[in-house]
């Protein structure tokens, strides 16, 4: 009777992470659940939002540049 309780326990402990990990990575449940919940903290369309985005990247962008030439050049930085 031990023996059979003790595999039972081991086929328990090994299949219920292993069942976890197969639910969690199904194609409809990452759909439904966090691709939906990200759409919802950050919705598309937004322009405006977009727009600055883009512009703090390229001011940060041209800022990097700025500093390297700089660097190049020998200048000391402000």
């Amino acid at each position: 009777m031990g023996v059979k309780i003790e595999v039972f326990r081991m086929m328990l402990y090994l299949s219920f992470p292993v069942a976890m990990f197969w639910v969690s990575n199904q194609a409809e449940y990452f759909e439904e659940y966090i691709v939906k919940r990200k759409r919802e903290i950050f919705p598309p369309g937004e322009e405006v939002q977009r727009k600055e985005l883009e512009s703090f990247k390229e001011r940060m962008r041209v800022r990097k540049e700025q500093r390297i030439l700089k660097s190049i050049s020998g200048e000391p930085e402000n």
